[in-house]
């Protein structure tokens, strides 16, 4: 059993409570490999931004559970040697399970340090749901790890986690599924989605320039459910803007990406003045990582140190997590 004070990380108890009283969003940042985690830390250090890594079952997989522990620990670190070499302060750091689905899973990043972790029961029944959720809570609550529930579902596509469709939240279930799970933040579904290809086009308009334009958030869903959990953290996922320029270096440099649609910027930024105090993203992180790199090849097609490649997709990630946390979430100096 490795405590997560040990490893440097905080739970999101503190990070949620400033982040609703000073209306902004905790960025919450998925990583798979060493490029992103660096250009995450320096990104958030240098903005003064408060920041959530998040790991998935699949990034698990991908990197094995052991070294992803590791990495995060490497994180903190890394954090405050930068911090040192800036004449900055030091930023807190959690280091999040996303759509944990099982119990053994939340209880193995338990036992291994994270300091929060998602337990996603929105596939079963309510009442699954409920249990499921209820389980984790108690074992986390005993090591002072902070946990995510689901209600609702997000259509599309990241790593294990899949949906045809979404299914809105039901306000009238929130202050039940609350009170009898006893989590500590609720995802909800408000018309966000997982993946590059949020909306089908014939869900979209065209503007004048011929770019789908996707159907607004439900924040009237928000507004209920803020009425009903007063003070309550609410987190978004699947909250990718899915940005056009990276959508095009990728298409120019031999991508094929078709109708890849995001959330609006500006609908998260008012989503992050609510009591909206996380939100998740992660495929926008994907989308300039390849950018970067297919336009490196393409420019120099006789390049084969990974450092040549991977250094630029480096910096694309950091000028993006910036920009999400200066002008997105509005988290940038809230460390």
């Amino acid at each position: 059993m490795v405590s997560y004070k040990d490893l440097g990380f905080v739970n999101t108890k503190e990070m949620f409570k400033k982040a609703m009283a000073g209306k902004y969003s905790v960025p919450a940042y998925n990583f798979n490999n060493m490029e992103q985690i660096q250009a995450i830390i320096t990104a958030c250090v240098e903005t003064q931004s408060p920041v959530i890594l998040q790991v998935s079952s699949g990034a698990r997989k991908y990197a094995n559970q052991t070294l992803l522990q590791y990495m995060g620990q490497g994180a903190v670190e890394m954090m405050k040697v930068l911090a040192a070499e800036k004449g900055l302060k030091e930023i807190p750091i959690s280091l999040h399970l996303d759509h944990g689905d099982t119990f053994e899973l939340c209880k193995s990043c338990i036992d291994s340090g994270f300091s929060s972790v998602m337990i996603d029961g929105s596939h079963h029944s309510y009442d699954e749901n409920v249990a499921l959720t209820k389980q984790v809570v108690e074992y986390a609550h005993k090591f002072d790890v902070t946990v995510e529930g689901e209600l609702g579902v997000l259509a599309g596509i990241e790593d294990d986690v899949v949906a045809e469709k979404s299914t809105y939240t039901h306000p009238s279930e929130v202050e039940d599924f609350v009170s009898k799970t006893g989590v500590d933040s609720l995802a909800i579904s408000i018309g966000t989605s997982h993946g590059a290809n949020k909306f089908k086009p014939e869900q979209c308009t065209k503007n004048e320039d011929g770019i789908f334009i996707p159907p607004p958030l439900r924040f009237d869903i928000l507004e209920e459910i803020e009425k009903r959990l007063p003070g309550f953290p609410i987190v978004l996922h699947g909250s990718s803007s899915v940005p056009r320029d990276a959508v095009e270096m990728i298409n120019a440099n031999g991508g094929a990406l078709k109708d890849a649609v995001g959330i609006p910027e500006q609908q998260l930024r008012e989503a992050s003045k609510s009591a909206v105090c996380k939100i998740n993203i992660d495929s926008d992180g994907r989308l300039w990582m390849t950018a970067a790199i297919r336009k490196h090849f393409n420019d120099k097609p006789s390049d084969f140190d990974p450092r040549q490649y991977l250094g630029p997709a480096r910096q694309a990630l950091i000028d993006m997590y910036s920009k999400k946390n200066k002008d997105v979430l509005g988290s940038a100096g809230q460390a």
